[in-house]
């Protein structure tokens, strides 16, 4: 394979095979971190369409709720705009034993706030001069803090808006957000750039996940992440099932007196 040539893609069977051993390592995963109690905080930006929600949803589908939680803030309210920037995500911090997906986070100041006007110049210095500090002390107080950036080409991401306008359940994954930020490619490229020469620190990196091809970037980040956190494998022994209660001449209520959803299907 020479420098510019792009891998074969993954094989449907591959891929369905990869993800499903390293979504039980996430398993195991979530118990260590459960029982050590861990504050995890996973970050994820990037462009528009550039693949985080899909792989955020391959990371948490099979884990606890309570143990897994996704964050997508809407946006803030008049209150919170009047707060110290940081105070409505340090809400949503993990306490002890709990990992927090963040799908977008306090980036959101140097990019599309930046970008579209929603913050002065003095609020998005102040951030960038802020921003390590605050990720510092997070990680000085015992988080484990890891940051994503999904890279998406032009190209690839033009024809991911293209598919999302002609498909029926996707429709409202493309807002006019969406369709603004797409005109403003240079000036997000611009405003990265500079995130990542104030923030991308070796006590906080930033790690970026090449992600025209979805399956690829799911697997790589997926991989990634277990490389960072050292756990060790707290499967349990199998259950043995205790037998069930023996009917004491116990009546149920007749059917005729219940509410089914109709068999459709």
């Amino acid at each position: 394979m020479t420098k510019d040539s792009k891998p074969a893609r993954l094989t449907k069977k591959r891929y369905n095979k990869e993800l499903h051993r390293l979504q039980v390592e996430l398993v195991k995963l979530q118990s260590w971190v459960k029982q050590q109690k861990l504050k995890v905080v996973v970050i994820f930006e990037g462009r528009d369409a550039a693949g985080k929600g899909g792989c955020i949803k391959r990371i948490s589908e099979n884990l606890n709720p309570r143990v897994c939680r996704i964050v997508a803030l809407p946006a803030p309210t008049e209150r919170e705009r009047s707060q110290w920037y940081f105070q409505r995500y340090i809400a949503q911090l993990p306490a002890g034993g709990e990992i927090v997906l963040f799908d977008r986070s306090w980036y959101n100041r140097a990019g599309v706030e930046k970008v579209m006007g929603f913050c002065n110049d003095e609020e998005h210095r102040e951030f960038l001069r802020t921003c390590p500090d605050f990720e510092t002390m997070l990680i000085r107080n015992g988080i484990i803090l890891i940051k994503y950036w999904f890279s998406v080409s032009d190209e690839e991401q033009e024809q991911r808006f293209i598919d999302r306008t002609n498909h029926p359940t996707k429709h409202w994954k493309l807002s006019p957000m969406d369709l603004e930020s797409r005109a403003r490619w240079v000036d997000y490229s611009k405003a990265k750039d500079e995130m990542f020469q104030h923030t991308d620190i070796d006590e906080s990196p930033w790690y970026v996940v090449h992600s025209d091809d979805k399956k690829r970037a799911r697997l790589n980040t997926i991989s990634h992440l277990l490389s960072q956190i050292p756990y060790q494998d707290l499967t349990p022994e199998p259950v043995e099932l205790p037998p069930r209660q023996k009917d004491d001449g116990y009546e149920r209520t007749g059917l005729d007196k219940l509410r089914f959803v109709p068999e459709i299907y």
